[in-house]
């Protein structure tokens, strides 16, 4: 089969598996796109717009970013160029960070580890075609040692936790953030999961210190085929996510009950974690509301119809091995577009499928048609206008919930999946939704 079959929907397809880094087809084809693009590789193009997100909150410096932005322009697609440049900024920034000159004041000391610690996610980012790489353990291990400097730097210092999953052979990873040093303060608290490719480390930066700020406590986990989770336990996702959350829910109810306002315990789950919150919600009538931001309704519908009319009957008719081998055979001679190639390496890798055949399949169980009608707290599903694999979908979504959802369609520059580039505008109507559905006015907070 020829590489053109390549071209076109399919890139999108590979591109925006599980939706946590989607094609930004806004950038690449419309023609006036409503942000300026940083590189013709829209992988690039997202990462460099989460970089510039996180300088809002200490985790990255805006002219690194656009150096290595600029640097890239040179080798657009080369996925070990990407990664050696974010790795020397990486180091570079280290070597800031352990100067004992900035160790007097520790807003230097959180800044400089957390940046430290985003350069070597952005870095470990394209780098996982081959799983026996060393990098993909070694890269995570410095982001999480200099992540933790960070953390024990913030004015109130958070805590790393394993809750142990009930019934089931794994632990959930987990960070908690304390909105307030009282021990006695009960205050609203947002559990928040991320999706396929973005750690609870970017959590933090995406919504855990504009919650703080308004006096919300904060827990980000990670579950089986999530970052740390599947390098540390070698475990791949897993459909049923309320088996993560609600051991997640049971830790917050008990150890922190004395500070955790029961009324406003809310579910946050970003890009492919909207759904897995969705169907976490479904089983969990503890929770007071949940945040659904830009996850799908069904997974394997989403994806099928990115498949061009070539592909797509040699799947469904079961015949697995040609189409794991053409798509595998391209993916070796370097004939995937690069971000098909970034998708397929991550997705493959995050499934814990060597198959291409075998990661649709699994993708045929995450869908919300058959627990959406469980769902009986306020929802808040956040949209976006170029959306691409679930394009759609949110709106099913709410429809199938009812009148305890609401949808908030995202326009324009804030109009990118996960509204990445716009998490202010992004929490700013989060936080309004919250104020007025759960009530209640939110204390102000010294943690971020």
């Amino acid at each position: 089969m020829k590489a053109s079959l390549f071209s076109g929907p399919v890139v999108g397809l590979f591109a925006s598996l599980l939706l946590n880094r989607p094609v930004l087809a806004a950038n690449n084809t419309d023609p006036d796109p409503p942000t300026l693009p940083l590189s013709s590789t829209s992988n690039f193009n997202f990462n460099f717009l989460v970089g510039l997100s996180n300088a809002l909150s200490g985790g990255a410096d805006i002219g690194p970013i656009l150096g290595v932005a600029q640097k890239t322009q040179a080798a657009p697609g080369d996925f070990p160029f990407y990664t050696a440049a974010f790795h020397e900024l990486a180091l570079e920034t280290k070597a800031q960070a352990e100067d004992p000159d900035n160790a007097f004041d520790p807003i230097n000391v959180r800044d400089a580890w957390f940046s430290t610690a985003h350069y070597f996610r952005r870095a470990d980012e394209v780098n996982h075609r081959n799983w026996s790489n060393p990098q993909i353990n070694s890269f995570w291990e410095e982001q999480t040692a200099a992540f933790n400097k960070g953390l024990a730097a913030l004015p109130i210092p958070a805590q790393r936790i394993q809750i142990p999953a009930r019934e089931d052979n794994f632990t959930i990873e987990a960070i908690w953030y304390a909105a307030s040093e009282s021990n006695s303060t009960k205050l609203p608290t947002l559990i928040i999961g991320n999706g396929l490719d973005a750690a609870q480390e970017d959590s933090y930066h995406h919504f855990v210190a504009h919650a703080l700020l308004r006096g919300w406590n904060c827990i980000t986990y990670e579950g089986p085929g999530q970052p740390t989770v599947r390098r540390t336990q070698n475990l791949g996702f897993i459909p049923e996510w309320e088996r993560v959350v609600t051991p997640v829910v049971d830790y917050v109810l008990s150890e922190k009950a004395h500070v955790v306002d029961t009324d406003r315990l809310v579910l946050l789950g970003n890009s492919f974690g909207g759904y897995l919150a969705g169907r976490a919600a479904a089983f969990e009538p503890r929770l007071s509301a949940v945040i659904m931001i830009g996850g799908p309704w069904d997974a394997y519908a989403g994806f099928t119809t990115q498949l061009p009319s070539e592909l797509l009957p040699i799947y469904e008719a079961g015949n697995y091995t040609q189409f794991d081998d053409t798509v595998l055979s391209l993916r070796e001679a370097g004939e995937l577009p690069p971000d098909a190639a970034w998708g397929l390496d991550y997705g493959l890798w995050a499934m814990k499928t060597h198959s291409p055949s075998e990661f649709f399949n699994l993708t045929k169980q995450y869908r919300l048609d058959d627990v959406a009608d469980r769902i009986e707290m306020p929802v808040f599903i956040a949209d976006a206008e170029f959306e691409f694999v679930s394009k759609g979908q949110g709106q099913r979504v709410a429809d199938a919930i009812g009148p305890n959802a609401q949808r908030h369609l995202f326009n324009g520059t804030a109009g990118y999946h996960c509204q990445t580039g716009a998490y202010q505008e992004l929490t700013r109507t989060m936080h309004a939704w919250l104020h007025k559905t759960l009530g209640k006015g939110q204390g102000r907070s010294k943690s971020a």
